[in-house]
């Protein structure tokens, strides 16, 4: 972010610098897209002027204050364009929100949430569907990947709710 201080009619003092940096620097928490901060000061007939043009992504916002004091008019002036940069980001987010779907709404459309507690890695051992029914009774598991012993193709077999057993087989359609 740049920032140009101009001071018009009136010798730029340090403490008024550090001042319009601070004030400049808290408009940063609320917009960081800022590109640059161009501020106005001037003094006519007892007249303290302060105007700030700031420019934003695509949007360029403009202020100014006067009062009979630089300080309260930098002040009036910061928080005038506050409220502009606040509009400003509001209407952007909210612009962005009505777009975006959240995450939780997606994953109801598409089912709870899958994770993997457990990666096993098992040994592939070529057997008949008996010998893979007692592996996975000592196992204590519900189904058994194994290698037929004679066509050498990957089966799997699974207990039943009624306490019988199925096979699974791949077919080529």
């Amino acid at each position: 972010m740049r920032i140009h201080i101009v001071a018009r009619k009136i010798k730029m003092s340090k403490p008024i610098k550090d001042f319009i940096e601070t004030k400049i620097k808290k408009l940063h928490e609320y917009l960081d897209n800022i590109v640059w901060v161009q501020v106005i000061v001037s003094v006519e007939k007892k007249i303290h002027t302060a105007e700030v043009v700031l420019h934003a992504g695509h949007q360029t916002m403009k202020a100014a204050a006067s009062t009979d004091e630089m300080y309260s008019a930098i002040d009036k002036v910061m928080d005038k364009i506050e409220i502009q940069v606040k509009k400003y980001k509001d209407r952007f987010t909210d612009h962005h929100a009505a777009e975006t779907v959240g995450l939780d709404e997606f994953t109801t459309l598409l089912g709870p949430e899958i994770r993997f507690s457990v990666v096993k890695d098992v040994p592939l051992k070529p057997m008949n569907k008996e010998e893979a029914v007692i592996e996975m009774e000592k196992l204590g598991y519900n189904f058994w990947l194994y290698q037929e012993k004679g066509s050498r193709q990957l089966q799997v077999v699974f207990k039943r709710l009624d306490s019988t057993y199925g096979l699974l087989q791949p077919v080529k359609k």
